[in-house]
């Protein structure tokens, strides 16, 4: 696998004319996943998106796990590197916002697993700068992994719960708004301010509000860099 990541081999000179690309399968991959979700991705639907037998899917690539592990690579070739012109903290709030991007491009790669992600060149390349921009504040390097590994997680996290609400809401027809609409009974019924006298008063104050909701991640990535920067001040 490592070896079809870095150095995939190349087209055939010889015998019958190959009908298709390595990168024409792991787009067709990319296609399904945005249309059917990761769950009903599989060769054979792959093969029906690019008009060919499942077999000969397998000329290209192993199976369905190789696959995917090749379609979040291809998907981090999408990233764009902040200016390293910036000071580290500028660089670390772009890289988090690329991140955030890719995952409303490609929603599918929320069900990527974060702590096993593939070794691939497009991959590392956005891995190794954001380390690269970390490493600008003069922090250990223990510091630097868990400070990169904590904005990843921070984005990932984010991306995945509104990606997953957006994702039931499509497949149930039930939006966030007629969810909690539907359940307007619970508030008069069983809701008690005497029991519950913070939510109440977070709810009389609109904390709970969609303008203060979409922006949270961004929010919680703010307070953290914000201790981050105390603990370059108080020399790491």
């Amino acid at each position: 696998m490592i070896r079809l990541l870095w150095d995939p081999p190349p087209a055939p000179t010889r015998g019958p004319k190959q009908k298709l690309t390595l990168d024409q399968v792991v787009e067709a991959g990319m296609a399904v996943a945005a249309e059917l979700g990761v769950d009903e991705l599989s060769m054979r639907k792959v093969a029906q998106h690019l008009g060919v037998g499942a077999m000969s899917l397998y000329t290209y690539v192993p199976g369905r796990d190789e696959l995917f592990e090749l379609m979040i690579d291809r998907a981090s070739a999408d990233r764009v590197m902040p200016d390293r012109a910036l000071p580290w903290r500028a660089q670390v709030e772009f890289h988090a916002q690329e991140a955030w991007r890719m995952y409303q491009t490609h929603p599918w790669l929320v069900r990527s697993n974060l702590w096993r992600t593939p070794l691939g060149p497009h991959v590392l390349d956005a891995q190794e700068d954001l380390y690269r921009a970390v490493a600008l504040t003069g922090l250990p390097q223990k510091r630097v992994a868990q400070v990169a590994g904590l904005v990843e997680s921070q984005v990932f996290g984010a991306a995945r719960s509104a990606i997953t609400d957006t994702s039931v809401s499509a497949r149930t027809g039930v939006s966030q708004d007629d969810y909690w609409a539907s359940r307007m009974g619970f508030w008069s019924t069983y809701f008690s301010v005497e029991r519950f006298p913070t939510m109440a008063w977070i709810w009389e104050g609109g904390g709970f509000d969609d303008e203060y909701a979409d922006a949270s991640w961004e929010f919680g990535l703010s307070l953290f860099l914000d201790g981050v920067e105390r603990l370059v001040q108080a020399g790491g």
